[in-house]
């Protein structure tokens, strides 16, 4: 977190540097993201070999099992798999919607020159790839709604690749890679919103948007209960659920809106923690009603020298990264597939999308916005490098078997997640020897790489 330099060799507070602003949350960010990266992918082989096994068909019909409640003629009842897909994501995607603020207000987003490199990066990584795929799918209306499909990236995999290359990625790339992912959730959000929204009630969606407008005003009024949040922030996914928009959209929305800097000042911070130190020196602790009382207040104030978004992803990524990407997984990732199935249409189409699509947009929109100075290529990063970080960007798993969800079904979703589950396969390997030789030809780039297990 940003906050989490209180004090000097001497005791003192101090703030944050600015540089801690940046490099502390992604470090942080970095190792969560590589270890969950792991559970995910042992979440996806379990999925795909238990859809490939004597017990597929208990397996996969697990997932349709209906779950809900009914509460008077009230009935909410969907399939497991639709309420992870639409309930639980939503939670990753109000974690999604933090990653952009923070980047915006303390990272790498934070000003043009900052940004340009990343979202031109991303942006010849989402465009690319869909023109690839739209130019090959050829004219079957329902397959070409897969058009969104490999413009998305899987950060947790990105991540959890290059910490296996440890010291051979430049930190410098380090941090491209996971503002590009960033940005690219930023279009896929979008992709969804706008290209995949079939029917709208306008009435259920003008009730979501009043909640969004409660939440800014209990922002203004000083409201700081996490509870009331949670309930408003589940009244409006309802809202929204049922207005034909989907529902992971008030997530983002709502992460976006969450306040990244602290209530607390640095003057309050000190006073704060100057009565801490008093109030260790008291000798009344037999008294338990006073030292509740105490343990209360304390704790409130302590919660207020962080923002709510710093302390919401301290909270929450672990659960993301941990337990909800690895059910999804689990839901999403299990097809039973035979090699036939890669040379379906969607799937072959997908796959040059992400294989080939993604690293030669990234690679070509950002060598054009170097070329005409909008941007500047990160220090001790190579052309090279920033292939191979292209050809890893191609990992699409979760955001694109989520996309694929919303695309299309039946049949057609089937190969579509072959298609996803290949070419992420191919990029990670492929990805992984090019940043391999590419620090072989340039090893003093190692002197700037930060990261998990260093």
């Amino acid at each position: 977190m940003v906050e989490n330099n209180p004090h000097d060799e001497s005791g003192s507070f101090l703030p944050p540097r600015p540089i801690d602003r940046i490099i502390s949350p992604v470090s942080r960010f970095m190792h969560v993201e590589a270890m969950g990266g792991v559970v995910l992918l042992i979440s996806a082989i379990v999925a795909i070999a238990l859809a490939n096994s004597p017990v597929s068909k208990d397996f996969l019909g697990f997932w349709k099992t209906p779950v809900g409640l009914q509460i008077g003629t009230f009935e909410f009842r969907h399939p497991l798999y639709h309420l992870i897909n639409d309930g639980l994501m939503a939670i990753f995607f109000f974690v999604v919607g933090l990653e952009v603020k923070r980047e915006i207000v303390h990272g790498e987003l934070r000003g043009i020159r900052q940004a340009a490199l990343p979202l031109a990066a991303a942006l010849g990584g989402m465009i690319v790839p869909a023109g690839v795929f739209l130019l090959l799918q050829g004219s079957d209306p329902q397959a070409r709604r897969g058009w969104g499909i490999p413009m998305a990236t899987d950060i947790a995999f990105v991540v959890g690749c290059m910490a296996v290359l440890g010291r051979r990625v430049p930190h410098g790339l380090r941090v491209l890679l996971l503002s590009l992912a960033i940005a690219d959730d930023i279009g896929a959000i979008l992709v969804i919103a706008v290209g995949y929204t079939a029917s709208l009630s306008m009435g259920w969606l003008a009730i979501g948007l009043a909640g969004f407008v409660l939440v800014f005003l209990m922002g203004r009024l000083g409201i700081r209960s996490f509870a009331v949040y949670t309930v408003v922030g589940t009244f409006i996914w309802f809202a929204f659920h049922e207005s034909g928009v989907h529902a992971t959209i008030a997530g983002v929305i709502l992460g976006l809106m969450t306040p990244a800097n602290r209530a607390l000042g640095t003057e309050g911070a000190k006073r704060f923690l100057d009565r801490i130190a008093s109030t260790l020196k008291r000798n009344d602790w037999n008294d338990e009603g006073k030292t509740v009382g105490r343990i209360r207040s304390r704790y409130t104030v302590a919660r207020e020298m962080v923002s709510p978004l710093s302390f919401l992803l301290h909270v929450l990524h672990p659960w993301v990264s941990f337990v909800i990407m690895p059910v999804f997984a689990l839901a999403n990732a299990g097809v039973p597939f035979s090699p036939e199935d890669l040379g379906k249409p969607i799937a072959v189409a997908i796959m040059a999308g992400l294989f080939l699509g993604k690293p030669v947009g990234i690679a070509a929109v950002s060598y054009l916005a170097v070329k005409l100075r909008i941007a500047q290529l990160p220090s001790g990063v190579s052309w090279l490098q920033i292939v191979g970080g292209g050809v890893l960007a191609g990992i699409g798993f979760t955001m694109a078997l989520f996309i694929a969800g919303l695309a299309v079904q039946g049949q057609l979703l089937s190969e579509a997640k072959v298609g996803v589950l290949a070419a992420s396969a191919a990029s990670a390997a492929v990805g992984m020897i090019i940043l391999y030789v590419a620090h072989a030809r340039n090893p003093q780039s190692a002197a700037t790489a930060v990261g998990p297990g260093h």
